[in-house]
């Protein structure tokens, strides 16, 4: 039964549901869920260090519940995004509940949505690549699979990675650098690999192209089915979805640089690269994304086996909590800037 805490991290879509079903006030529910309600949570819930052990880890990785609960995510994100997009252009609504709606789907793609699809990249099967992508759909963000799997872990703790934050840059500032910098990078990386495999950038294989050619269908379809508020109510919460992995992006690495060796090269990622936290209900419904130092350390590792490194730079907070705070660039530099390591900061 313990296994199955990660179910939780269906509590925003069902949070998300409540709001559209009913609407009203309740159409804020989510984000006050998502960034008033767990972070009190993850202040109450101690702090959780402990690392499985290898029979456990043997025993985890053996159990396909874990990725049922990943590829559940799938139908579920689907069909709020049209359940909303449904109640917002049947019902008769006020202006401030068409955008209490679009955040709150918007919060579900960026959880369920942008997410899983980063757990699921990463995985060496064709089909839960195929999903993991399809969940970027929505987004309007298939390029992420691209420049994180062939970019972000290349570079991640460098001034050459677009996904790390560089120290006293505000999360409003990284927003812009960061996706228009992936944006581009993605493909800088597509034509590298089109190259590698002797293909010509009109080649069929060029993912970028599909990607646009799937978006832009995906918004039309909502366009033709929906019209100019279903098309607005989709675009609107592809925004926010996008903006909520962008502020998890900038805590995840705000600060943190590799050093540079004798040679010249940056040294190997460690797991002193990224910022972690053990705070129990951020990992639950987050798919233990917190754990992200040792994610880095070996990206191919699943979810439910990720482990705690003492060396590892902590957070103070939940990454809910954290990004709640990134929110907020005085009170950020405040409580951040002493934590990252003094050898790491660029003079």
């Amino acid at each position: 039964m313990k296994d199955l805490k990660y179910l939780a991290a269906f509590s925003i879509p069902l949070v998300a549901f409540v709001g559209l079903y009913f609407k009203g006030n309740l159409v804020f529910l989510t984000p006050l869920y998502g960034f008033v309600i767990i972070p009190i949570l993850e202040l109450i819930f101690p702090v959780d260090t402990k690392n499985i052990s290898i029979d456990d880890r043997d025993n985890k990785l053996k159990q396909k519940v874990f990725d049922w609960l990943l590829y559940l995510n799938f139908p579920v994100v689907y069909g709020i995004m049209f359940f909303g997009i449904y109640e917002a252009t049947s019902a008769t609504i006020e202006t401030y509940e068409l955008i209490g709606m679009i955040i709150s789907v918007g919060i579900v793609l960026g959880v369920n949505s942008i997410n899983v699809a980063h757990e699921l990249g990463h995985r060496q099967t064709t089909n839960e690549r195929f999903i993991g992508k399809a969940l970027l759909l929505p987004s309007q963000y298939m390029h992420f699979y691209i420049e994180h799997n062939f970019g972000h872990h290349l570079h991640a703790a460098t001034p050459e990675d677009p996904a790390t934050a560089r120290y006293n840059q505000s999360v409003y500032s990284f927003w812009f650098t960061s996706i228009f910098r992936q944006y581009a990078k993605a493909w800088k990386i597509q034509g590298k690999l089109l190259k590698n495999n002797k293909k010509g950038f009109f080649s069929i294989k060029n993912d970028m192209f599909w990607f646009i050619l799937l978006q832009t269908s995906y918004l039309l379809t909502v366009l033709f089915l929906f019209e100019t508020i279903g098309l607005l109510f989709a675009f609107g919460s592809a925004i926010i979805g996008i903006l909520l992995l962008e502020s998890v992006n900038y805590i995840e690495h705000y600060g943190l640089l590799r050093l540079k060796t004798k040679s010249g090269r940056y040294e190997r990622v460690k797991e002193m690269h990224s910022w972690n936290s053990n705070h129990i209900i951020g990992r639950i419904v987050l798919y233990e994304l917190t754990r992200h130092s040792d994610h880095h350390f070996k990206s191919s590792k699943k979810y439910q086996v990720l482990d705690c490194h003492e060396e590892s730079p902590q957070m103070p907070f939940g990454y809910p909590t954290s990004v709640v705070l990134a929110m907020c660039p005085p009170l950020w530099f405040r409580i951040m800037n002493k934590r990252v390591p003094k050898e790491m900061i660029l003079t």
